[in-house]
Protein backbone atom coordinates (compact mmCIF):
# COMPACT_ATOMS: atom_id res chain seq x y z
CA UNK A 1 0.00 0.00 0.00
CA UNK A 2 1.31 3.41 -0.87
CA UNK A 3 1.87 5.89 1.92
CA UNK A 4 -0.24 8.91 2.75
CA UNK A 5 1.64 11.65 4.55
CA UNK A 6 -0.07 14.02 6.95
CA UNK A 7 1.18 17.50 6.14
CA UNK A 8 1.34 18.38 9.85
CA UNK A 9 3.60 15.44 10.69
CA UNK A 10 7.21 14.67 9.88
CA UNK A 11 7.57 12.27 6.98
CA UNK A 12 9.30 8.90 7.02
CA UNK A 13 10.86 9.42 3.58
CA UNK A 14 14.38 8.54 4.77
CA UNK A 15 13.30 5.27 6.37
CA UNK A 16 11.03 4.41 3.43
CA UNK A 17 13.64 5.10 0.75
CA UNK A 18 16.32 3.05 2.49
CA UNK A 19 14.13 0.04 3.28
CA UNK A 20 12.50 -0.09 -0.15
CA UNK A 21 15.72 0.34 -2.14
CA UNK A 22 17.55 -2.43 -0.26
CA UNK A 23 14.67 -4.88 0.17
CA UNK A 24 13.30 -4.58 -3.37
CA UNK A 25 16.81 -4.99 -4.81
CA UNK A 26 17.25 -8.30 -3.00
CA UNK A 27 13.73 -9.44 -3.93
CA UNK A 28 14.21 -8.57 -7.61
CA UNK A 29 17.48 -10.54 -7.88
CA UNK A 30 16.08 -13.65 -6.16
CA UNK A 31 12.78 -13.37 -8.01
CA UNK A 32 14.40 -13.02 -11.43
CA UNK A 33 16.76 -15.95 -10.93
CA UNK A 34 14.28 -18.29 -9.27
CA UNK A 35 11.28 -17.66 -11.49
CA UNK A 36 13.41 -17.35 -14.63
CA UNK A 37 14.90 -20.80 -14.01
CA UNK A 38 11.45 -22.19 -13.20
CA UNK A 39 10.00 -20.79 -16.43
CA UNK A 40 12.82 -22.32 -18.50
CA UNK A 41 12.30 -25.75 -16.93
CA UNK A 42 8.53 -25.59 -17.27
CA UNK A 43 8.79 -24.62 -20.95
CA UNK A 44 11.24 -27.47 -21.59
CA UNK A 45 8.56 -29.94 -20.48
CA UNK A 46 5.81 -28.27 -22.51
CA UNK A 47 4.52 -31.54 -24.03
CA UNK A 48 4.44 -33.38 -20.68
CA UNK A 49 2.63 -30.80 -18.60
CA UNK A 50 0.08 -31.56 -15.88
CA UNK A 51 -2.67 -29.27 -14.60
CA UNK A 52 -0.48 -28.42 -11.61
CA UNK A 53 2.31 -27.31 -13.94
CA UNK A 54 -0.12 -25.13 -15.92
CA UNK A 55 -0.76 -23.14 -12.74
CA UNK A 56 2.95 -23.02 -11.91
CA UNK A 57 3.76 -21.70 -15.39
CA UNK A 58 1.23 -18.88 -15.05
CA UNK A 59 2.49 -18.13 -11.55
CA UNK A 60 6.06 -17.82 -12.85
CA UNK A 61 4.94 -15.47 -15.65
CA UNK A 62 3.06 -13.32 -13.13
CA UNK A 63 6.12 -13.11 -10.88
CA UNK A 64 8.42 -12.18 -13.76
CA UNK A 65 6.08 -9.40 -14.90
CA UNK A 66 6.28 -7.94 -11.42
CA UNK A 67 10.07 -8.36 -11.31
CA UNK A 68 10.33 -6.36 -14.55
CA UNK A 69 8.75 -3.33 -12.86
CA UNK A 70 10.61 -3.53 -9.53
CA UNK A 71 13.77 -1.85 -10.94
CA UNK A 72 11.65 1.26 -11.60
CA UNK A 73 10.64 1.36 -7.93
CA UNK A 74 14.24 0.78 -6.84
CA UNK A 75 15.42 3.63 -9.07
CA UNK A 76 12.69 5.87 -7.65
CA UNK A 77 13.57 5.26 -4.01
CA UNK A 78 17.33 5.42 -4.51
CA UNK A 79 16.71 8.81 -6.17
CA UNK A 80 15.10 10.10 -2.94
CA UNK A 81 11.52 9.67 -4.22
CA UNK A 82 12.04 11.69 -7.40
CA UNK A 83 10.24 10.13 -10.39
CA UNK A 84 11.80 10.81 -13.80
CA UNK A 85 10.41 7.94 -15.90
CA UNK A 86 7.16 9.51 -17.07
CA UNK A 87 3.51 9.15 -16.16
CA UNK A 88 2.83 5.94 -18.14
CA UNK A 89 5.58 3.91 -16.47
CA UNK A 90 4.41 5.20 -13.09
CA UNK A 91 0.92 3.82 -13.70
CA UNK A 92 2.14 0.53 -15.18
CA UNK A 93 4.64 -0.10 -12.39
CA UNK A 94 2.01 0.38 -9.69
CA UNK A 95 -0.53 -1.68 -11.64
CA UNK A 96 1.64 -4.76 -12.16
CA UNK A 97 2.63 -4.98 -8.50
CA UNK A 98 -1.01 -5.51 -7.54
CA UNK A 99 -1.74 -7.72 -10.54
CA UNK A 100 1.09 -10.00 -9.41
CA UNK A 101 -0.07 -9.90 -5.79
CA UNK A 102 -3.61 -11.05 -6.50
CA UNK A 103 -2.76 -13.35 -9.41
CA UNK A 104 -0.38 -15.15 -7.05
CA UNK A 105 -3.12 -15.51 -4.43
CA UNK A 106 -5.64 -16.92 -6.92
CA UNK A 107 -3.13 -19.23 -8.64
CA UNK A 108 -2.06 -20.63 -5.27
CA UNK A 109 -5.73 -21.14 -4.40
CA UNK A 110 -6.35 -22.97 -7.68
CA UNK A 111 -3.33 -25.19 -7.06
CA UNK A 112 -4.60 -26.00 -3.57
CA UNK A 113 -8.05 -26.94 -4.89
CA UNK A 114 -6.43 -29.10 -7.58
CA UNK A 115 -4.34 -30.96 -5.01
CA UNK A 116 -7.41 -31.34 -2.77
CA UNK A 117 -9.40 -32.98 -5.56
CA UNK A 118 -6.47 -35.25 -6.49
CA UNK A 119 -6.09 -36.59 -2.94
CA UNK A 120 -9.58 -36.50 -1.45
CA UNK A 121 -11.54 -37.38 -4.62
CA UNK A 122 -9.01 -39.24 -6.82
CA UNK A 123 -11.62 -40.96 -9.02
CA UNK A 124 -13.68 -37.84 -9.73
CA UNK A 125 -10.43 -35.92 -10.23
CA UNK A 126 -9.73 -37.86 -13.43
CA UNK A 127 -12.72 -36.25 -15.15
CA UNK A 128 -13.03 -32.97 -13.24
CA UNK A 129 -9.45 -31.73 -13.57
CA UNK A 130 -8.02 -31.42 -17.08
CA UNK A 131 -5.37 -29.27 -18.71
CA UNK A 132 -8.02 -27.51 -20.81
CA UNK A 133 -9.98 -26.55 -17.70
CA UNK A 134 -6.81 -25.47 -15.94
CA UNK A 135 -5.98 -23.13 -18.84
CA UNK A 136 -9.53 -21.77 -18.72
CA UNK A 137 -9.22 -21.13 -14.98
CA UNK A 138 -5.90 -19.32 -15.53
CA UNK A 139 -7.45 -17.18 -18.27
CA UNK A 140 -10.34 -16.23 -15.98
CA UNK A 141 -7.91 -15.33 -13.20
CA UNK A 142 -5.86 -13.10 -15.50
CA UNK A 143 -8.92 -11.32 -16.88
CA UNK A 144 -10.54 -10.87 -13.47
CA UNK A 145 -7.43 -9.60 -11.68
CA UNK A 146 -6.39 -7.28 -14.54
CA UNK A 147 -9.90 -5.83 -14.61
CA UNK A 148 -10.35 -5.27 -10.87
CA UNK A 149 -6.80 -3.86 -10.56
CA UNK A 150 -7.48 -1.24 -13.25
CA UNK A 151 -8.17 1.55 -10.70
CA UNK A 152 -4.43 1.59 -10.02
CA UNK A 153 -3.94 2.73 -13.61
CA UNK A 154 -5.91 5.88 -12.79
CA UNK A 155 -3.27 7.17 -10.38
CA UNK A 156 -0.10 8.38 -12.09
CA UNK A 157 2.72 10.71 -11.18
CA UNK A 158 1.96 13.83 -9.14
CA UNK A 159 3.93 16.99 -8.43
CA UNK A 160 4.36 17.87 -4.77
CA UNK A 161 3.40 21.53 -4.37
CA UNK A 162 5.60 21.94 -1.28
CA UNK A 163 8.83 20.45 -2.65
CA UNK A 164 8.18 20.73 -6.42
CA UNK A 165 9.26 17.09 -6.76
CA UNK A 166 7.59 14.60 -9.10
CA UNK A 167 6.33 11.64 -7.10
CA UNK A 168 4.93 8.22 -7.93
CA UNK A 169 3.23 5.44 -5.93
CA UNK A 170 1.52 8.05 -3.72
CA UNK A 171 -2.29 8.13 -3.72
CA UNK A 172 -4.06 11.47 -4.13
CA UNK A 173 -4.67 13.37 -0.92
CA UNK A 174 -8.05 14.35 0.41
CA UNK A 175 -10.81 12.84 2.55
CA UNK A 176 -12.97 11.89 -0.42
CA UNK A 177 -10.18 9.93 -2.06
CA UNK A 178 -9.31 8.20 1.22
CA UNK A 179 -12.93 7.08 1.48
CA UNK A 180 -12.70 5.51 -1.98
CA UNK A 181 -9.48 3.75 -1.00
CA UNK A 182 -11.11 2.34 2.13
CA UNK A 183 -13.96 0.87 0.07
CA UNK A 184 -11.52 -0.64 -2.46
CA UNK A 185 -9.43 -1.98 0.40
CA UNK A 186 -12.36 -3.81 2.01
CA UNK A 187 -13.37 -5.35 -1.32
CA UNK A 188 -9.83 -6.51 -2.07
CA UNK A 189 -9.40 -7.77 1.50
CA UNK A 190 -12.51 -9.96 1.36
CA UNK A 191 -12.36 -11.10 -2.28
CA UNK A 192 -8.60 -11.07 -2.80
CA UNK A 193 -7.37 -12.40 0.54
CA UNK A 194 -9.92 -13.61 3.11
CA UNK A 195 -12.00 -15.79 0.77
CA UNK A 196 -9.00 -17.47 -0.96
CA UNK A 197 -7.33 -18.02 2.42
CA UNK A 198 -10.50 -19.67 3.77
CA UNK A 199 -10.69 -21.95 0.72
CA UNK A 200 -7.03 -22.93 1.16
CA UNK A 201 -7.47 -23.70 4.86
CA UNK A 202 -10.51 -25.90 4.12
CA UNK A 203 -8.68 -27.70 1.31
CA UNK A 204 -5.64 -28.41 3.45
CA UNK A 205 -7.81 -29.57 6.33
CA UNK A 206 -9.39 -32.12 3.98
CA UNK A 207 -6.00 -33.14 2.56
CA UNK A 208 -4.43 -33.70 5.99
CA UNK A 209 -7.44 -35.65 7.20
CA UNK A 210 -7.34 -37.91 4.13
CA UNK A 211 -3.58 -38.47 4.37
CA UNK A 212 -3.79 -39.40 8.05
CA UNK A 213 -6.46 -41.99 7.28
CA UNK A 214 -4.26 -43.76 4.73
CA UNK A 215 -1.79 -46.46 5.68
CA UNK A 216 -0.49 -47.50 2.28
CA UNK A 217 3.28 -47.01 2.06
CA UNK A 218 3.16 -46.52 -1.71
CA UNK A 219 1.34 -43.23 -1.16
CA UNK A 220 4.01 -41.73 1.10
CA UNK A 221 5.79 -39.99 -1.78
CA UNK A 222 2.60 -38.24 -2.90
CA UNK A 223 1.80 -37.40 0.71
CA UNK A 224 5.24 -35.85 1.24
CA UNK A 225 4.84 -33.68 -1.85
CA UNK A 226 1.41 -32.53 -0.66
CA UNK A 227 2.70 -31.71 2.83
CA UNK A 228 5.55 -29.66 1.36
CA UNK A 229 3.09 -27.73 -0.79
CA UNK A 230 0.87 -27.07 2.22
CA UNK A 231 3.80 -25.73 4.24
CA UNK A 232 5.09 -23.44 1.46
CA UNK A 233 1.70 -21.99 0.52
CA UNK A 234 0.67 -21.44 4.14
CA UNK A 235 4.04 -19.81 4.80
CA UNK A 236 3.53 -17.53 1.79
CA UNK A 237 0.11 -16.46 3.04
CA UNK A 238 1.17 -15.97 6.66
CA UNK A 239 4.42 -14.13 5.86
CA UNK A 240 3.62 -12.22 2.67
CA UNK A 241 -0.10 -11.73 2.23
CA UNK A 242 -1.65 -11.61 5.71
CA UNK A 243 0.59 -8.92 7.30
CA UNK A 244 0.21 -6.67 4.28
CA UNK A 245 -3.59 -6.83 4.08
CA UNK A 246 -4.07 -6.46 7.84
CA UNK A 247 -1.64 -3.55 8.12
CA UNK A 248 -3.03 -1.82 5.05
CA UNK A 249 -6.49 -1.85 6.60
CA UNK A 250 -5.12 -0.50 9.89
CA UNK A 251 -3.28 2.25 8.05
CA UNK A 252 -6.40 3.45 6.24
CA UNK A 253 -8.41 3.37 9.46
CA UNK A 254 -5.77 5.52 11.19
CA UNK A 255 -5.95 8.05 8.34
CA UNK A 256 -9.71 8.33 8.62
CA UNK A 257 -9.63 8.57 12.45
CA UNK A 258 -7.16 11.49 12.59
CA UNK A 259 -4.58 9.60 14.63
CA UNK A 260 -1.64 11.32 16.29
CA UNK A 261 1.59 11.91 14.39
CA UNK A 262 3.49 9.28 16.41
CA UNK A 263 0.83 6.64 15.78
CA UNK A 264 0.70 7.52 12.08
CA UNK A 265 4.48 7.28 11.74
CA UNK A 266 4.54 3.85 13.37
CA UNK A 267 1.75 2.59 11.15
CA UNK A 268 3.42 4.01 8.03
CA UNK A 269 6.71 2.31 8.87
CA UNK A 270 4.91 -0.98 9.34
CA UNK A 271 3.25 -0.49 5.94
CA UNK A 272 6.69 -0.14 4.36
CA UNK A 273 7.83 -3.41 5.92
CA UNK A 274 4.67 -5.34 5.06
CA UNK A 275 4.71 -4.13 1.44
CA UNK A 276 8.24 -5.55 1.13
CA UNK A 277 6.92 -8.82 2.59
CA UNK A 278 4.07 -8.79 0.07
CA UNK A 279 6.50 -8.31 -2.81
CA UNK A 280 8.63 -11.19 -1.47
CA UNK A 281 5.91 -13.68 -2.45
CA UNK A 282 7.80 -13.97 -5.75
CA UNK A 283 10.71 -15.44 -3.79
CA UNK A 284 8.54 -18.12 -2.14
CA UNK A 285 7.08 -19.39 -5.41
CA UNK A 286 10.35 -20.96 -6.72
CA UNK A 287 10.40 -23.01 -3.48
CA UNK A 288 6.97 -24.29 -4.42
CA UNK A 289 8.21 -25.34 -7.87
CA UNK A 290 11.28 -27.09 -6.50
CA UNK A 291 9.94 -28.87 -3.42
CA UNK A 292 6.44 -29.81 -4.53
CA UNK A 293 6.52 -29.66 -8.33
CA UNK A 294 5.97 -32.92 -10.16
CA UNK A 295 9.36 -34.01 -11.55
CA UNK A 296 10.75 -30.48 -11.18
CA UNK A 297 13.99 -31.55 -9.47
CA UNK A 298 14.50 -34.24 -12.09
CA UNK A 299 14.22 -31.66 -14.89
CA UNK A 300 16.55 -29.34 -13.00
CA UNK A 301 19.13 -32.12 -12.75
CA UNK A 302 18.68 -32.90 -16.46
CA UNK A 303 19.21 -29.23 -17.39
CA UNK A 304 22.31 -29.04 -15.21
CA UNK A 305 23.71 -32.22 -16.82
CA UNK A 306 23.09 -30.94 -20.33
CA UNK A 307 24.75 -27.60 -19.50
CA UNK A 308 27.79 -29.42 -18.07
CA UNK A 309 28.00 -31.64 -21.14
CA UNK A 310 27.80 -28.67 -23.49
CA UNK A 311 30.41 -26.76 -21.49
CA UNK A 312 32.74 -29.76 -21.42
CA UNK A 313 32.39 -30.23 -25.18
CA UNK A 314 33.19 -26.58 -25.86
CA UNK A 315 36.18 -26.77 -23.50
CA UNK A 316 37.55 -29.82 -25.34
CA UNK A 317 37.16 -28.11 -28.69
CA UNK A 318 38.89 -24.99 -27.37
CA UNK A 319 41.71 -27.12 -25.94
CA UNK A 320 42.28 -28.87 -29.29
CA UNK A 321 42.45 -25.51 -31.03
CA UNK A 322 44.96 -24.03 -28.56
CA UNK A 323 47.52 -26.87 -28.18
CA UNK A 324 51.18 -26.02 -28.99
CA UNK A 325 51.96 -26.08 -32.71
CA UNK A 326 48.44 -25.14 -33.60
CA UNK A 327 49.27 -23.87 -37.09
CA UNK A 328 51.29 -26.97 -37.91
CA UNK A 329 48.63 -29.20 -36.42
CA UNK A 330 45.94 -27.40 -38.37
CA UNK A 331 47.90 -27.88 -41.63
CA UNK A 332 48.41 -31.60 -40.88
CA UNK A 333 44.75 -31.97 -40.03
CA UNK A 334 43.77 -30.25 -43.27
CA UNK A 335 46.18 -32.44 -45.27
CA UNK A 336 44.84 -35.61 -43.69
CA UNK A 337 41.27 -34.54 -44.25
CA UNK A 338 41.73 -33.55 -47.91
CA UNK A 339 44.25 -36.02 -49.24
CA UNK A 340 44.63 -39.81 -49.13
CA UNK A 341 46.08 -41.49 -46.10
CA UNK A 342 49.79 -42.50 -46.03
CA UNK A 343 48.91 -46.19 -46.35
CA UNK A 344 46.84 -45.52 -49.45
CA UNK A 345 49.67 -43.50 -51.04
CA UNK A 346 52.16 -46.34 -50.44
CA UNK A 347 49.70 -48.81 -51.82
CA UNK A 348 49.15 -46.80 -54.91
Amino acid sequence: MKLLNNTNCATIDGFRNQVYSVSLSVISVIGFLGNGLALVLLLRSYHHRSTFQVYMLNLAVSDLLCMCTLPLRILYYTNNAQWNQGDLLCRVSSYFLYVNLYCSIFFLTAMSVTRFLAIVFPVQNLTLVTQCRARLVCLCIWVFVCAVSSPFLLTGQIVDANTNRTRCFDPPEGGKDVGKLIILNYISFVVGFALPFLIIVLCYGGIIRTLLSRKVSAQRKSAGRSIRMIVIIMLTFLVSFMPYHVQRSLHLSFLSDNASCEQLRRVQKSVVVTLCLAASNSCFDPLLYFFSGEGFRRRLSSLRTSIRGSTRKQTMQLHLMTVPGTEEGAENTQTKGSGPSPKRRMKS
